[in-house]
């Protein structure tokens, strides 16, 4: 598979790699380690050096305001900001050593029973349930952005548990994750777009990389691999999955960048997605995509490694026998995979594999997405194999509609993607710049469901097949009434889910 010295450059899509990769290409194989003392087409020498990373800020182009929604689930209306428990009035009659909880028609004033009640000469006090709001609420300064976690209540499902200690490992099967601070050097060579653009070889190249600010942390990483060059470094030359990682799990409470879902997780970073960087500098000889052979590993290493949770944002629209075998196998040794559902629903709605197998297996969930307005987003694939709804975020191409989309930190375009510009303004990328940027698409809300399965396994809550029933029992119903094609069974609530095992807060 590896092009030979000589031969005929590579042609490169026109189009950058789209957030859900649409298809698995198989990447070349003789893939070569680190540490030579020169690099060649196809191998890189790895210099870990401090690198100190530029923070380039927020995207102004992805901004979104935050909205205020109300969760409820079927059948039961709610107030936008609810003050008090509907039905309910809290009176300690004189003499009595507690107080008692006394039922007032739903519809009554709670407030108005409460003074009738407390005009009473035999009761000491009265007044309304109160509804207590969560205490913690992170410093990130761009938290108020992140729409997706305030739809989600994530400050009172914190309020529970914010996932004490770093016992978990969030395995992200992806592009790689800005985790390593250092040189690599490549060797970038000629490439064509569509048999029109010409591009230029630059060479061999010292390319700056650093890891993400709000993501890496003394003890973070676990046991990173990447599948596409064959060594640990598993750098990310795109972007997505250090998006996905930052949803995950991406530092909070820290006054830096956004906040993250399960933000004690540790993270085991394994690329098996090559881009348009892997391509042009040699390590496959096709772009782009994973190969089902290294998906299918990553899984098993993930589980090898001690990961007990797994994201998947990715699929393709073919059958996958051993990706199936290989998330079943995940499931059977304890980890729970979270599969994004796939974004063609405006292109034909193909199903997407693996998330179809996802419904036949307990302990591994199929997502789909819902916008800001909590509607499906409208690439969000639908069919009988959806389990479980998450934010994706959704921004119509034509601009009519702005739903709003994800925020993480991640890498700049303006540094990484220089390969998307014109050749005469083409030059080297560099991989230490980062933004707060927002992204849409299933990839963005299957981790949603990967750091509430995070955070469920460090309350005790360990069997992936109960991590999925406890998800579905507590989701707010979306749609018609009960599970549908659209939403699954709907949208995660992880306060009700975290609240419903045993803790009352």
């Amino acid at each position: 598979m590896r092009r030979a010295r000589g031969s005929r450059p590579p042609r490169l899509p026109v189009m950058a790699l789209i957030a859900l990769l649409a298809g698995l290409l198989l990447p070349g194989s003789g893939r070569t380690g680190h540490g030579q003392a020169a690099a060649q087409a196809g191998r890189r020498a790895v210099d870990p050096l401090a690198v100190a990373a530029v923070d380039a800020g927020f995207d102004p182009r992805v901004r979104s305001a935050p909205r205020e929604v109300s969760l409820a689930r079927a059948g039961v209306s709610a107030a936008a900001n609810p003050r008090y428990v509907s039905g309910e009035v809290i009176v300690k009659f004189a003499g009595s050593a507690d107080f008692d909880l006394l039922e007032i028609d739903p519809g009554a004033d709670p407030e108005a029973a409460a003074r009738a009640l407390a005009a009473r000469p035999d009761v000491e006090y009265a007044q309304p349930a109160y509804l207590r709001q969560a205490l913690f609420v992170p410093d990130d300064p761009y938290f108020a952005e992140q729409w997706n976690l305030a739809v989600l209540n994530m400050t009172q499902a914190w309020d529970i548990n914010r996932g004490a200690g770093d016992t978990v490992i969030a395995a992200v099967i992806d592009t790689g994750v800005a985790f390593f601070d250092g040189y690599i050097e490549y060797e970038a060579g000629a490439f064509t777009v569509d048999d029109v653009l010409e591009y230029p070889a630059l060479g061999a190249l010292r390319i700056p990389f650093a890891a993400a600010p709000d993501l890496a942390g003394p003890g973070r990483f676990v046991a990173p691999w990447d599948f596409v060059w064959g060594d640990e470094f598993p750098v990310d030359l795109h972007g997505h999955g250090t998006h996905v990682a930052g949803t995950v799990g991406q530092l909070t409470d820290n006054g830096v960048g956004a906040a993250g879902v399960a933000f004690n997780v540790r993270i085991m970073p394994l690329k098996v997605i090559a881009g348009e960087w892997d391509l042009i500098f040699g390590a496959v000889d096709e772009c782009c995509g994973g190969s089902d052979a290294d998906v299918a590993a990553a899984l098993r290493y993930a589980v090898d490694n001690g990961a007990r949770v797994i994201n998947l944002s990715l699929g393709g629209e073919e059958e996958s026998p051993v990706i199936d075998d290989a998330v079943r196998d995940a499931v059977g040794r304890g980890a729970f995979v979270a599969i994004a559902a796939g974004n063609e629903f405006m292109d034909g709605n193909a199903p997407s594999h693996p998330a179809v197998s996802a419904a036949a297996v307990d302990g591994a969930m199929a997502v789909g997405a819902v916008d800001r307005a909590l509607r499906r987003a409208e690439y969000s694939n639908t069919g009988d194999y959806v389990e479980i709804a998450a934010p994706g975020g959704y921004v119509a191409r034509d601009g009519a509609y702005d739903g709003g989309r994800v925020l993480q930190q991640t890498l700049s375009r303006a540094g990484s993607a220089t390969h998307l510009l014109p050749p005469v303004l083409y030059r080297p990328p560099r991989f230490d710049e980062l933004v707060v940027a927002g992204r849409q698409g299933t990839s963005s809300a299957a981790p949603h469901v990967a750091g509430l399965a995070a955070l469920l396994m460090t309350q005790g809550i360990t069997d992936p097949a109960v991590i999925e029933a406890a998800i579905k029992y507590f989701a707010v119903d979306l749609g018609p009434a009960g599970r549908d094609d659209e939403f699954g069974h709907g949208l995660i609530n992880p306060h009700a889910t975290l609240r419903g095992f045993g803790l009352t807060r």
